[in-house]
């Protein structure tokens, strides 16, 4: 069901980052620029029109009715909405304390430099709607852009069939717990391209106004045109295939491990499930409960897709130096560890989106109440970038305050360093505010 690696008497110095599914960005561009068109010359009606196409249904709407928001809430089942008011609760206290305080150098008495941390202006938020529904992906969008203050948001999210062309009512009653009332029924590549061209009507009526940033996962086709549109707009991250690696010793639980690899192998036929470990005791028991817990699962056929694919494997090692070594090569998006002493290991390792640390605290946590990010790097992109968090949304701005002896001060530097660097003119533009025979330079 699941590949085995013995990577037992391997160099850990040499170890190659593990298999993952192929994804053809490139590829999939084709397909997408001529939406992109369509949409920057269609306006409304091409959205409608591809939504038609594409998703099989005409919204009635581009942009959803507010009491279609109120409605949704108002008929969202009690369970779900404590869910998601608790999973709000905990985002906020999180994310509350990632916001970034403006703060002052002083260089000189005259002189200094102020950091200040400006939110994005307006923010184009997409939420999946394919195989499953993400009511979750509303939280993680939401709660750290209005965390770092942005005053503009907007969610975009595929029409449903099964739903007269709104978006399903769960992402819509997030949406609305959520206070964001600007919502449009439109999925994919085309919504990225409204976020990021703007929306009129043929009569010329601005019906979505262009975003400055656009966040949240997708399909291959939405991470296409955010590749496209980028510098258009700003974007978070090319979401991949959702992926969970696990670092185990011989202490690791096979029914939890089992239950973990599973539980992200349901996202997609291509998502990732590796399992590291120094035990080939535990990696014999664990591929014994995949056995017995995949047949009763839900989406036993994604699933076993899942596990069965090159992105998957069970990985041997010969200690958990070598572990480490390997789950750092591969950094995942979701890294679980499962060891003795599994606080000290998991502050050894260097590439992960997030890190789940020990027997209780399962990726599926992250994903929804934990008051992490579910937003996280994928395909190795942990290894030089953040998941989402308060500080996608904000600029860091530098404030320059230098008034006469200030300047004069450190004159002759600049003039010195702008004839290195045969720009002359820079060094006028410093001299010239100083014409006396005291004039630096």
């Amino acid at each position: 069901m699941i590949p085995l690696l013995d990577l037992r008497g391997s160099d850990p110095d040499k170890v190659r980052p593990l298999p993952r599914a192929a994804l053809d960005v490139e590829a999939a561009l084709a397909t997408v620029r001529p939406l992109v068109e369509e949409v920057r010359h269609g306006g409304v009606d091409a959205l409608l029109a591809i939504s038609e196409r594409l998703d099989g249904v005409r919204p009635p709407s581009l942009r959803v009715p507010d009491d279609a928001l109120r409605r949704a809430l108002e008929q969202l089942d009690p369970g779900v909405r404590d869910a998601l008011d608790e999973s709000i609760r905990r985002a906020r206290l999180v994310h509350q304390d990632q916001r970034r305080e403006e703060h002052t150098t002083r260089l000189s008495p005259g002189g200094q430099v102020t950091a200040r941390w400006l939110p994005v202006d307006r923010v184009g938020l997409y939420v999946p709607g394919g195989r499953a529904v993400y009511p979750s992906s509303v939280v993680m969008n939401v709660v750290p852009a209005q965390e770092a203050g942005v005053r503009s948001l907007a969610i975009a999210s595929p029409p449903q069939k099964d739903f007269g062309g709104l978006p399903h009512p769960t992402i819509l009653a997030a949406a609305a717990l959520l206070g964001v009332e600007e919502v449009y029924a439109v999925g994919g590549a085309q919504a990225v391209a409204m976020f990021a061209l703007g929306a009129r009507e043929s009569a010329g009526d601005l019906v979505c106004r262009k975003v400055d940033l656009v966040t949240g996962p997708g399909n291959i086709y939405v991470t296409a045109a955010k590749r496209l549109l980028k510098g258009l707009i700003g974007i978070d991250s090319e979401a991949g295939p959702t992926e969970i690696a696990v670092l185990a010793d011989d202490t690791g639980n096979p029914v939890f491990l089992a239950a973990d690899l599973i539980s992200q192998a349901e996202h997609d036929v291509i998502a990732a499930s590796v399992l590291v470990t120094t035990s080939e005791s535990l990696a014999d028991e664990v591929v014994r409960e995949l056995g017995r817990q995949v047949p009763a699962a839900k989406h036993a056929e994604r699933i076993r897709k899942a596990l069965s694919g090159p992105q998957s494997a069970i990985v041997l090692v010969d200690d958990l130096d070598a572990g480490l070594a390997v789950v750092n090569a591969y950094a995942a998006e979701h890294l679980e560890i499962h060891t003795r002493d599994a606080a000290a290991v998991a502050r050894q390792v260097r590439n992960a989106g997030a890190i789940f640390v020990g027997p209780y605290a399962p990726v599926s946590l992250g994903d929804y109440c934990a008051g992490s990010n579910h937003v996280l790097p994928t395909g190795g992109c942990a290894c030089h970038s953040s998941g989402l968090s308060v500080q996608t949304f904000l600029r860091g701005v530098h404030l320059v305050e230098y008034d006469e002896p200030a300047l004069r001060e450190v004159a002759h530097h600049v003039v010195a360093l702008s004839h290195a660097e045969d720009l002359p003119a820079h060094g006028t533009a410093i001299t010239v505010r100083f014409p006396d025979d005291s004039a630096p330079g």
